[in-house]
């Protein structure tokens, strides 16, 4: 007996991309789009009618905005949604929003060449719906003002950070390196999953490198509003940049990145190359690096997300003395890349999204 059919809903205020998106989910005889709707509002009573298993979802639409739609769709029945939005500047910000509030995962499409794009683009489609159909979206978590994580003005975020590694090159020289390192990797769900567990950090911990799977234009953004949120200074990463307590690294988009070791010092190397694991960045490169360069001074996190990548990198850590972490299945968007670690028998202990900031705080004692 075959398995039912996905169910799908696309709303979304362009009739090209209505009547694109309808015939490339409707090749794929796993999915069946159920209904389509130009506005949020109509989308809602449709969905009242037959509730979908996904939703593809535009951001910028007439009589209520996908940001919107998608919060209070969140806060009543959490469902799979995938943002379809655009490659500007504009609507890399927005995609951001969508992701934070609680968005499984996203396709960029170009303001020009919309047909082209989406039918040459269809097995790709295709496959993040039929993924996302597999995800537990969560409730989004209220991030927490600046004001309430940094304590009295001369201590907080904003303060901390220009006393630190913010303050420029001259500052950054005089800053003592870790000899820790926390290597974190994640993808579907990790968008929510990092503002969780880097919001919850105090500003003094080891440097943080991460791969979070996404495109190019997007995680410049993703890391301004990391940092927005943060103690700590959250930045897109940067060929040569020094990797320091409380600085968090995130790989760009579209390129690879990995860890290495200068005389007394970190750094990492941000470089082009083929896909690994179907994606680039790729966790596995990184944790591999890291595995190398840092050893058993090292912590590796894999966290929610869909496939394997990582599950061998943080393997290679693991065997390199680093400790080692797996996000929990109970709070995971998608049990895949911690499920295939803890497989191998990469981690060294399995841990709740809310208990792995605890365990960076630790860093220090559990590599003594």
């Amino acid at each position: 007996m075959s398995a039912p059919q996905i169910k799908v809903m696309i709303v979304d205020d362009s009739a090209v991309v209505r009547e694109v998106l309808t015939a490339v989910i409707s090749a794929d005889p796993a999915l069946r789009v159920v209904a389509t709707a130009p506005d949020p509002i109509l989308a809602r009573s449709k969905m009242n009618i037959d509730w979908p298993d996904v939703i593809v979802l535009d951001v910028e639409m007439p009589k209520m905005d996908g940001i919107t739609f998608l919060r209070q769709l969140m806060a009543e029945r959490p469902t799979p949604v995938v943002i379809c939005s655009t490659l500007t500047e504009k609507g890399a910000k927005t995609t951001m929003e969508a992701l934070s509030a609680g968005a499984v995962s996203f396709v960029t499409k170009p303001t020009l060449g919309l047909r082209d794009f989406l039918q040459g683009q269809a097995a790709e489609f295709s496959r993040i719906v039929r993924e996302a159909a597999r995800a537990r979206p969560r409730r989004a978590a209220a991030s927490v003002p600046n004001a309430a994580k940094g304590g009295s003005p001369a201590t907080g975020p904003a303060m901390n950070k220009s006393a630190g590694a913010d303050a420029g090159a001259g500052a950054e020289a005089m800053v003592r390196t870790t000899e820790q390192v926390v290597a974190i990797g994640t993808s579907t769900g990790g968008t929510q999953a990092l503002e969780v567990v880097l919001s919850a950090l105090p500003r003094v911990c080891p440097g943080i490198v991460v791969v979070q799977h996404m495109p190019e234009k997007f995680t410049a953004q993703f890391a301004q509003r990391l940092n927005s949120v943060c103690r700590l200074e959250v930045r897109e990463a940067a060929d040569k940049d020094r990797v320091l307590p409380g600085r968090v690294l995130i790989a760009p988009g579209g390129r690879h990145m990995r860890l290495v070791r200068n005389g007394a010092i970190y750094q990492v190397e941000v470089f082009d190359g083929p896909p690994v694991n179907r994606h680039r960045p790729s966790v596995d490169v990184l944790f591999r690096s890291v595995a190398k360069g840092a050893g058993a001074n090292a912590l590796g996190i894999l966290m929610t997300g869909m496939g394997d990548d990582g599950a061998r990198g943080l393997l290679e850590m693991h065997d390199a003395g680093a400790k080692t972490v797996a996000q929990d299945e109970d709070s995971c968007v998608v049990f895949g890349m911690p499920k295939e670690a803890i497989k191998l028998g990469a981690a060294d202990r399995v841990l709740p999204l809310g208990a792995i900031a605890t365990a960076i705080t630790q860093i220090q004692r559990m590599t003594a």
